[in-house]
């Protein structure tokens, strides 16, 4: 694995935290007199959703659910990995899935399948960064953050093998894949 290059400011720690409130507020009169059960996909979107929960107004739980997409690599695996399940019972609540990233699409397919088997009355999703040039099944999220180009992004809970998480703000990273 080559040794990446310094990552590059794509968007500001400001320019995340305006966009959030904007989403927030959106969800919020969406869900308005309903509790909600937020599942969190990790690892990727633990701090998108601290944040998005934090500015939440209606009654809210927490749920996580672990899925592997990408490994040490810049691209995504052929097929998500799930490596953990949910505590809740969904049945009858109405689900918040969020994500890092909607890339390939697979991944947030495949929580939505396992999700709606559980039977929740209602199942909409929320990530981060849409990366549209790269949907293979045309999966659409309910509310995106940022819609960025097909390029490599580290920062606010985004890795290259599990470092720049901590970053504040989202970054570019030139990685070259060994020949």
């Amino acid at each position: 694995m080559t040794e990446p290059q310094k990552p590059v400011e794509l968007l500001s720690a400001q320019r995340i935290a305006a966009r959030l409130h904007i989403l927030a507020e959106e969800i919020n009169q969406f869900y308005q007199n309903k509790e909600v059960l937020l599942v969190s996909i990790l690892d990727g979107a633990i701090i998108f959703t601290a944040d998005l929960l934090r500015l939440l107004k209606v009654p809210t739980r927490l749920d996580c659910l672990r899925i592997s997409s990408y490994g040490n690599s810049t691209t995504p695996e052929s097929a998500p990995r799930i490596t953990g399940s949910l505590k809740s019972d969904l049945n009858g609540k109405h689900v918040l899935l969020v994500d890092d990233i909607l890339d390939t699409g697979n991944t947030m397919k495949q929580a939505t399948e396992e999700v709606t088997a559980l039977h929740p009355d209602t199942v909409r999703t929320c990530v981060f960064l849409d990366k549209p040039d790269n949907r293979t099944n045309g999966f659409q999220a309910d509310w995106v953050g940022f819609s960025i180009p097909n390029e490599f992004v580290v920062g606010y809970g985004l890795d290259y093998a599990g470092r720049y998480r901590e970053l504040p703000y989202l970054a570019k990273l030139l990685v070259s894949e060994p020949d």
